[in-house]
């Protein structure tokens, strides 16, 4: 709970993060009133801001506050950084920049047997659909008053869209609808790999890490009789049966909260983990980043207990890594080797998205020479129990 005094009462609410921020420490309250000055000041000190003026107010108050978050100048380096230095400080950056934004709150109150949401606030918008979207699996949601991130919400809302919209897949010939907090696929050129593939079974296949479900949406198209996808996330389980019901599917592919390999052997597993090995402070950065490798390395050695016999198991991640000396380059095939694993093949293919051709990118340099890939894999000959 967080407690604050207003016109002279005591209030409280309970503490929402979507994203896993843990609850402020300190909180002030603060209405139209408030200088951006001012509102930088306290976000620098780690002090919540609870707003109860006018919402669209509040909303040009956070757009100030990162207009000057993004004017902070970066310090010169007497020595040229590595690309892994330089990676770390853009990511430092972005996440100090992403905390004090997140110190701007606003309240949320509930009403009605039916739980509906709405923020107390002058000319704030209808927010129900959206605050049931992205905190229904919040403890007790609907039960107090709660507190929430403006910024989160911002977020939340535009994910809403996004559900309701839907995100074509081209390869899949289909329109999905993400959850909150499940990884967006608008990179396609991974799924493309999926499509292209030889299919060494038509018979059952498991998709690792299955999110949105759109990749093991993608092998039933292609054919798979069966098809179950794991996630140690109950949101992207809950996607994707999603959805599967929503493709009409649901006989052909299922999806089951576990951690990597379900019980039984498979002909065919895939994973596409994270690709950068790095810490992942908040549930949306766990679609990136990847902490130790462990996802990666976990898929890899453990894929020789689970395959069939003649079974592959297909890595799809990029070089990213590499090109910003994050991992070794001979580090993953390695890893392959050490796991009991070969290659049979290893389908290529470069990024189509947006960002690669931005050179305004701090990552721009590495983006532009980034090569995804789909590591088909077998275990190699005398490895098998």
């Amino acid at each position: 709970m967080l407690h604050w005094e207003q016109d002279g009462q005591a209030l409280s609410g309970s503490w929402y993060s979507s994203n896993g921020r843990p609850r402020p420490k300190s909180l002030v309250v603060v209405d139209d009133q408030l200088t951006a000055i001012q509102a930088m000041k306290y976000a620098a000190q780690g002090v919540a801001m609870l707003w109860v003026g006018d919402f669209h107010n509040a909303k040009q108050m956070l757009s100030a506050m990162d207009r000057r978050l993004a004017k902070t100048p970066r310090k010169k380096q007497p020595v040229e950084p590595t690309p892994a230095e330089e990676f770390y400080k853009i990511r430092q950056a972005r996440a100090q920049r992403s905390r004090m934004l997140s110190l701007l709150l606003v309240p949320v109150v509930f009403s009605g047997s039916a739980v509906t949401a709405r923020v107390p606030l002058s000319r704030a918008p209808e927010l129900a659909a959206a605050i049931s979207f992205g905190y229904a699996d919040q403890p007790g949601f609907g039960q107090s008053t709660a507190v929430l991130s403006l910024q989160e919400l911002v977020g939340v809302q535009g994910a809403h869209q996004w559900f309701i919209k839907g995100v074509e897949v081209p390869a899949l010939g289909e329109t999905i609808h993400p959850h909150y907090g499940t990884f967006l696929p608008t990179r396609h050129e991974y799924v493309d790999l999926v499509a292209q593939a030889p299919l060494p079974s038509h018979e059952f296949a498991v998709d690792i890490g299955t999110g949105t479900g759109v990749l093991a949406a993608l092998l039933v198209k292609r054919g798979v009789a069966k098809v179950t996808g794991t996630d140690i996330h109950q949101r992207a389980v809950d996607c994707a049966n999603d959805t599967f019901r929503r493709l009409g599917i649901e006989q052909h592919a299922e999806a089951q909260l576990t951690h990597m390999f379900p019980t039984i052997k498979a002909p065919l597993i895939i994973c596409n983990p994270p690709w950068l090995p790095g810490s992942a402070p908040t549930s949306l950065d766990a679609a990136v980043y990847d902490p130790g490798s462990k996802m990666l390395k976990d898929f890899l050695t453990g894929l020789p207990k689970h395959l069939t016999e003649d079974g592959e198991g297909w890595l799809i991640i990029s070089d990213l890594a590499e090109l910003l000396e994050l991992r070794r380059p001979e580090e993953l095939t390695q890893t392959i080797a050490q796991a009991g694993l070969e290659v049979i093949d290893r389908l290529q293919t470069t990024p189509t998205h947006s960002r690669a051709r931005d050179t305004s990118d701090l990552l721009h340099t590495a983006r532009s020479k980034e090569v995804t890939s789909l590591w088909r894999l077998r275990v190699a000959s005398g490895s098998r129990d």
